[in-house]
């Protein structure tokens, strides 16, 4: 299962950077899902914390700098959906390691 998760977060990345030069109506829901099993399969109990520190730092800059970065001549509209295709990724799993780790603090 473990070996899943690494090939989904892979997979992820690599479907996210893809996503800003084309544009599919059904990659959003693909990154969704993959950021999904990310989340359940890819994050030990360890790494909890520094998973969601960047994660949110990536939400955070995926989701403010989207707008910004679309002004940039030339590479500003690739980049922008770039963002906001990791945001689509990375936000699902991000919540799904958060919710896990509330859950797992609420049975202590």
């Amino acid at each position: 299962m473990d070996k899943i998760g690494r090939i989904c977060f892979i997979i992820g990345v690599i479907v996210a950077i893809i996503a800003g030069f084309f544009t599919w109506s059904y990659i959003f829901p693909i990154l969704t899902i993959l950021g999904l099993i990310v989340g359940f399969l890819n994050v030990r109990t360890s790494e909890v914390q520094s998973f969601l520190l960047a994660g949110i730092s990536l939400v955070i800059i995926s989701a403010l700098g989207a707008d910004q970065i679309n002004t940039i001549p030339v590479v500003g509209d690739y980049m922008g959906r770039i963002y906001i295709a990791l945001l689509s990724f990375v936000g699902p799993a991000t919540i799904i390691v958060a919710l896990k780790s509330i859950f797992g603090m609420a049975k202590d």
